[in-house]
């Protein structure tokens, strides 16, 4: 009698422990797909933005054009901090799927400095312009390139300050399951923002000063 309870016990425990793992795996299924859609539309808005700069970045209106206001190698210099960002939560997610919860931090510190220097650099880039008087209101080129850029700015903001987030939830409470999740959503974001820049570089950096 007690044999036959404690294998019904050990049966029902087995039975809620598959039911629980089930509703994470649904979960995390959901998430995933519900921030794919969300990307999707992050590609949209992007994609306004390119066709409008497309439309609108060769009205100069008398005034600066990007041979004027661009500079390359430190343009290129602000890229390479993106990439090397995107390397470096590359690593962030080898560690995390070890469950090496200190060095998953250390990646994800590397990965949040890269992206701080990627504004720093960005800022001082908008700064020089309005302090020569390259203002969105100039003209249309100017406005179309304020917005794209600026936009892909706030973006990195965003993921920096989710970033630091997770650092806490990760220190505070390690690689659950929910962290794992999120920290696999960001990774999405922050490599779908590398692609995007890349874009951005070469359709108007690039292109730019070849007009």
């Amino acid at each position: 009698m007690t044999t036959a309870l404690s294998t019904a016990k050990v049966e029902q425990g087995a039975t809620i422990f598959h039911l629980a793992e089930d509703h994470h795996q649904e979960e995390g299924s959901s998430t995933l797909l519900g921030f794919w859609i969300y990307l999707m539309s992050d590609c949209l808005i992007f994609a306004v933005l390119f066709a409008t700069y497309g439309v609108l970045g060769g009205n100069f209106a008398a005034g600066p054009g990007p041979k004027d206001l661009f500079e390359l190698p430190l343009v290129a210099l602000n890229t390479s901090m993106l990439l090397f960002s995107s390397i470096t939560y590359g690593f962030a997610m080898l560690t995390m799927a070890q469950g090496r919860v200190a060095a998953t931090q250390i990646w994800l510190a590397v990965t949040g400095l890269f992206g701080l220097a990627f504004l720093s650099i960005e800022l001082y880039e908008f700064t020089h312009m309005f302090h020569i008087g390259a203002t969105p209101q100039r003209s249309a080129f100017l406005s179309s390139f304020f917005t794209l850029v600026g936009t892909h700015g706030l973006h990195v903001t965003f993921g920096t300050i989710w970033l630091i987030t997770l650092m806490v939830q990760v220190g505070r409470y390690g690689l659950i399951a929910a962290n794992r999740r999120r920290l696999t959503c960001l990774s999405m974001f922050w490599h779908f923002l590398d692609v995007i820049w890349i874009g951005v570089f070469t359709f108007v950096y690039l292109m730019g000063m070849l007009r």
